[in-house]
């Protein structure tokens, strides 16, 4: 595996030690702190918290502030934006209700959209939705489009301009959540508030945050005029980017991702199927939603995986037939940003190991993998 060698720095940010594992408390705050602090001082990151999950045992590494105006300083409960990350939760309730007989992800999208006979796309599916696989949806909602209805009348007439491509879209994967919620006869925010949310054990995640929360609620920071800012309102916000949560909340989300722990077998099941292998692409296997890697894979093809040119620009994709099971020897990842958050989820299936990076700035993605990549490296070194 590629070896990172990280400059001296100094650092200016506040640094506040949690774990639930004491005894492996201080070796683990000082392999994070070595893994990000160049990342924090180069991109002057406001806060960021890093958690990691090793066969179930946590712990957690946080440095800097939620907050400039008040001097808040992050911690593991402290409430992100998770951006892209937000669709982990999407494809899981599509595959949810798949579980309870609500939907197919087989059917086609006209299907759960269309009052009468139409066709939308080359006869999408909501597995391509699933996994990017459009032959061209745009990245965001177009102009002008007020709501899922116009935009729905502006698919009827959508024609893939790259058919058979992956093409990474808010689009695509905001359908899917809209037809999985209206597929359980309820929005989306409702379906996962009462329906995801409990089903993982989580506290402190949200779409709407409320009142009671929004202390722990950090502000983002725009990368360019370093204003605080935060999310605003969007079609298809909610399915595609617009979850806030927390680190500590977030590792219990990867250790059932990972298998770990008790849960529901319909849910168990639903992970699972987010898990398979769908698509080849030149960098990696397409699941629903995340990206798998072999392990161990070398780093540069995990930061080109990541790039924003491979994000902005169809590529070619290859179905796999059939889908390939949930593999141990693998590196599973998923970025997330909004204009004032980036984020970052790793699993290792083999190791049982999952790490969360969150922090309330939009930082490249490369820096995002390579410091991740660094802290993985120090954490199976022990």
């Amino acid at each position: 595996m590629t070896s990172l060698r990280l400059a001296a720095f100094s650092l200016i940010v506040s640094t506040l030690p949690f774990s639930s594992a004491a005894a492996n408390d201080d070796a683990f705050q000082s392999k994070a702190r070595a893994a990000f602090a160049s990342t924090i001082e180069e991109y002057k990151i406001p806060g960021l918290v890093v958690g990691v999950t090793r066969n179930g045992e946590h712990s957690f590494y946080a440095a800097g502030l939620a907050s400039r105006a008040d001097n808040r300083p992050v911690t593991p409960d402290t409430l992100f934006e998770l951006g892209s990350i937000s669709k982990v939760f999407n494809v899981t309730l599509a595959a949810l209700a798949e579980q309870r007989g609500q939907l197919s992800l087989d059917d086609k999208v006209s299907r759960h959209l269309c009052a009468d006979t139409c066709s939308i796309g080359d006869g999408l599916t909501l597995m391509d939705l699933a996994t990017h696989h459009s032959g061209g949806l745009p990245l965001q909602v177009p102009d002008g489009i007020a709501d899922t209805k116009e935009l729905v009348n502006w698919l009827k007439d959508w024609q893939p301009p790259q058919p058979g491509t992956r093409s990474y879209s808010n689009v695509s994967i905001g359908l899917l959540g809209h037809i999985a919620a209206s597929a359980m006869e309820t929005d989306y925010t409702q379906a996962v508030q009462t329906v995801l949310v409990p089903a993982f054990g989580l506290q402190n995640t949200f779409i709407d945050v409320p009142a009671t929360a929004m202390d722990n609620y950090a502000f983002g920071y725009q990368r360019k005029t370093d204003k605080a800012i935060r999310a605003t309102p969007g079609v298809l916000d909610a399915e595609a980017y617009g979850i806030k949560s927390s680190a500590r909340d977030m590792l219990k989300l990867l250790d059932v991702e990972l298998g770990i722990g008790t849960v529901s077998p319909e849910l168990k099941a639903a992970v699972e199927r987010t898990q398979q292998g769908q698509f080849r692409t030149t960098k990696f296997t397409q699941d629903m939603i995340w990206e798998q890697y072999p392990w161990p894979v070398d780093l540069e093809t995990m930061v080109a995986g990541n790039s924003y040119d491979f994000i902005l620009h169809p590529q070619k994709a290859v179905r796999i037939e059939p889908a390939l099971a949930p593999q141990k020897d693998v590196i599973i990842n998923k970025t997330g940003s909004t204009n004032g958050f980036g984020g970052y989820v790793v699993l290792l299936p083999g190791e049982n190991l999952g790490i969360v990076v969150l922090a309330n700035r939009n930082y490249p993605n490369e820096a995002r993998v390579r410091a991740t990549y660094a802290l993985i490296e120090a954490l199976l070194l022990e």
